[in-house]
C-alpha cells in the first residue's frame, strides 16, 4: 500500500513542531506499524536539512519544504510519478492539494484536523470536506465544534485521540541536575509545560499566575514552572513581576524532548487551566510520570483527562476553582492514575489501522 502524507511538518524538524507534529509523527509510525506491506511518502512544508530519522519504509520528498510554490509543484511531480493507494492531508489548509492528488489516484482522501485550525468557521473549505472519505479528529470537541459549520454526516469523523508510549515515561525523583539548576531545593513545584503563542493565548498561564498569590498565603514553599517558549514569554514574565510572584516562578524556555520525563518529574501538580486545547496530550506525559494533574472541562482536556478519571477539571473562568484544585492535588500521592493505558501505543495503533481499513472500504 502506498499512502500520501501532506504535513506542515513531522519528521525532520529541530524543535519538533510542537504537539501537532508529534501527533503527526505517531500517525506515520502507526501506518508502518499496523499495515506491514505500507510505504508512505510524506510532503511536508517545513524540514530541516537531513538526517531526518525516518520510519521504516518512509521517505520525504524534501523538495516540498520551501513555501507554498515549492510544495505545489512537488504535488504536481507526485501526481505525474508516483501511484498512490490513500492521501492524508494533515491540515486543512492542505486539502485543495491533497483532494487533486486523491483524485488523480482514485483513491480515498482523508483529513486529519485538531482543535483550533478547525474551530472557527471555514466555509470555504466546505466542497473540499465533502470530497473526503474519513475524517480524522484528535478529540470530540473538535469533531462537534467543526461540524457545528461543516455540518457533514457524523459517519464523516472518526475519534483518533493521541497516543501515549508509557515505555518512555515512568515515576521517578526530581532530578537531582535540574532541581539544583533551577534552584528548587525544598520546593513543591506546580508545572505547566505548553508553547506560548503571541496570540491564541488559551494555554491558562495568566490564570496561573494570577491565582499564585492566594496559594503563596496558603502554601509558602511553592514554585510556579512554566516549561516551553513563545513570543508570549516576555508578557507573562513582565505580569510575574507585576503580581509579585517573580521570585515564585521560573520560565523555563525550551524543553529538549530527551529531557522532557525528566521535566515532568520536577512537579508535584501539573495544571493547564485553558480553552483550546484540541486535545492536551501533556496531561498524557505528566500522568504516565505520576503528576497529579490539573485541566480545564470547557476543551479537549476533558477527554485527556478522560472526564475527570486521570485528573480534576476546572472552569478556567472561575480562578477560586482553579486554585481549590491545585490545593487538592497537592495533597495526594504521586501516582500513576488507573485507565491510562486507554491511550498506550498498542491501543492508538489499533485505531489507526481501523480507521485507514474503513477508509478503503468506503466505494469509489
Amino acid at each position: 500500500m502506498n499512502i500520501a502524507f501532506l504535513t506542515p511538518g513531522a519528521f525532520g524538524l529541530k524543535n519538533g513542531n510542537g504537539g501537532i507534529g508529534l501527533y503527526n509523527r505517531d500517525i506515520v509510525d502507526g501506518l508502518v506499524e499496523a499495515l506491514p506491506d505500507a510505504e508512505v511518502t510524506l510532503l511536508q512544508r517545513l524540514l530541516d536539512p537531513a538526517p531526518h530519522n525516518l520510519p521504516p519504509r518512509t521517505r520525504v520528498v524534501a523538495s516540498a519544504a520551501g513555501g507554498k510554490a515549492r510544495f505545489a509543484l512537488a504535488i504536481v511531480r507526485e501526481m505525474l510519478v508516483s501511484r498512490y493507494d490513500i492521501v492524508i492531508c494533515a491540515h486543512i489548509n492542505f486539502l485543495s492539494f491533497a483532494r487533486l492528488l486523491a483524485r488523480r489516484n482514485n483513491c480515498p482522501l482523508v483529513l486529519i484536523v485538531y482543535g483550533i485550525d478547525v474551530w472557527d468557521p471555514l466555509p470555504g473549505h466546505i466542497p473540499n470536506l465533502k470530497t473526503c472519505d474519513a475524517i480524522w479528529s484528535i478529540s470530540q470537541i473538535t469533531t462537534d465544534r467543526m461540524n457545528a459549520w461543516a455540518g457533514l454526516p457524523g459517519s464523516a469523523y472518526v475519534q483518533l485521540p493521541n497516543a501515549i508510549r508509557l515505555e518512555r515515561y515512568a515515576m521517578g525523583p526530581k532530578p537531582a541536575d535540574l532541581v539544583e539548576k533551577w534552584g528548587l531545593t525544598g520546593k513543591r513545584v506546580i508545572m505547566t509545560l505548553a508553547r506560548l503563542p503571541g496570540r491564541d493565548r488559551h494555554k491558562g498561564v495568566d490564570e496561573m499566575l494570577e491565582i499564585l498569590p492566594g496559594l503563596l498565603a496558603k502554601h509558602p514553599d511553592l514554585h510556579y514552572v512554566v516549561a516551553g517558549d513563545g513570543p508570549d514569554r516576555a508578557r507573562l514574565e513582565a505580569k510575574a513581576r507585576e503580581l509579585g510572584v517573580e521570585d515564585n516562578s521560573t520560565f523555563m524556555g525550551f524543553v529538549p524532548e530527551d529531557r522532557k520525563a525528566d521535566i515532568f518529574r520536577l512537579g508535584d501538580v501539573f495544571a493547564l487551566p485553558g480553552r483550546g486545547e484540541g486535545f492536551g496530550f501533556v496531561f498524557l506525559e505528566a500522568a504516565a510520570c505520576g503528576i497529579p494533574c490539573v485541566g480545564s472541562k470547557v476543551d479537549g482536556s476533558r477527554e485527556a483527562l478522560r472526564d475527570g478519571m486521570l485528573g480534576d477539571l476546572i472552569d478556567p473562568d472561575h480562578l477560586d476553582e482553579i486554585a481549590d484544585a491545585v490545593s487538592r492535588a497537592l495533597a495526594k500521592p504521586k501516582e500513576i492514575p488507573e485507565g491510562l493505558d486507554y491511550f498506550s501505543w498498542p491501543h492508538f495503533v489499533a485505531r489507526l489501522k481501523a480507521a485507514v481499513e474503513a477508509a478503503m472500504a468506503r466505494p469509489r
